[in-house]
């Protein structure tokens, strides 16, 4: 290379057209996967305090929001429930129901937009528990790693009978993947994606997720003994590994800012689809800014979004999906 003044790297950043030609990362709002919460009842928005902008929809205001996301180009919904207290018990039994909150918003989703919009749905047991464990536990509270997949499995056939089209085990069970994807296939349901949490780290940017799905004050202990420690790189790179050989076709790093190093090297080292959830810590956060006049919502929600391209991630869950795609069409 060249030296300056032969080699002025400002001349490229001079101008608005300049800076677009070379620019080498570009996100769509085909990035982009939106995250919304399902609560019960007809013609329901709730906000959410602690996710400000944020609201849980009944199943109607769900389906709105689908036929948004198509408008706006977004190609994925990410489902939540809010399971209703009377609902909830210790073995989670609701997330087998047929007729569950999440598997009505899969329906009714399918039915209004069809193929236009993918389905995302969650697996792990903490929406359905009494005690807001991702899983079965013992009388000491330690989650049950074996019983707890069998659930799964039930709960992932439940959800792709509806309708899912991308299973999202959140969990953190060893072996779950493996046994979702063989029972996925015997049912026959072959074209239904598995993207696997690979590296979900037991993190303090979860606050306000647990609220929006009813959780935080169930919740009995903690969830360090299933989500990885925030301090371990190597162990992320086992898991993911371990995650593509039992059959998922994408894996995710979550949080997402806080372990964009992760991110990248996970790309890097398997050349595979991965996705990045921005939790709602980090949303949170960008809202504070936002309200205490320290920050610029639109920079900050394109500029975070860029981060994650950059790092490698084939897309982001983010909260602010249908903002950001609307600042894009601009």
């Amino acid at each position: 290379m060249t030296t300056y003044p032969m080699t002025r790297l400002r001349r490229t950043r001079a101008t608005a057209w300049s800076r677009a030609m070379h620019r080498e990362v570009l996100v769509t709002p085909a990035d982009l996967i939106w995250p919304l919460f399902v609560t019960e009842g007809e013609g329901v928005e709730d906000p959410i305090l602690s996710l400000p902008g944020v609201s849980r929809w009944s199943v109607d205001g769900i389906v709105a929001r689908a036929r948004e996301a198509v408008a706006l180009g977004i190609p994925c919904l990410a489902l939540f429930p809010n399971t209703q207290p009377d609902r909830r018990s210790e073995d989670g039994k609701e997330a087998l129901n047929p007729d569950n909150l999440m598997c009505r918003a899969i329906k009714a989703i399918k039915q209004a937009c069809g193929d236009d919009i993918g389905v995302l749905t969650d697996v792990a047991l903490d929406p359905y528990t009494s005690h807001g464990q991702d899983g079965l536990i013992d009388d000491e509270g330690y989650v049950l790693n074996d019983q707890t997949v069998e659930m799964l499995v039930g709960q992932s056939l439940n959800q792709a009978a509806a309708g899912a089209d991308i299973i999202a085990p959140s969990d953190m069970m060893d072996g779950r993947i493996g046994a979702i994807r063989e029972a996925l296939e015997g049912a026959g349901h072959i074209n239904v994606q598995i993207m696997s949490y690979a590296a979900k780290y037991a993190s303090a940017f979860y606050g306000p997720f647990r609220d929006a799905v009813g959780s935080r004050g169930l919740l009995k202990g903690n969830k360090k003994t299933y989500q990885m420690d925030p301090a371990n790189a190597e162990e992320a790179l086992r898991e993911v590994e371990m995650d593509l050989a039992e059959g998922a076709d994408s894996v995710m790093v979550k949080p997402g800012l806080p372990y964009l190093d992760i991110a990248c090297r996970v790309k890097q080292t398997f050349g595979v689809p991965v996705f990045a959830y921005q939790v709602s810590g980090e949303y949170a956060m960008i809202e504070a800014a936002v309200a205490a006049g320290a920050a610029d919502r639109d920079a900050m929600v394109l500029e975070t979004l860029v981060a994650f391209k950059r790092a490698g991630c084939s897309g982001v869950l983010t909260y602010h999906a249908a903002h950001a795609a609307r600042l894009m069409g601009a």
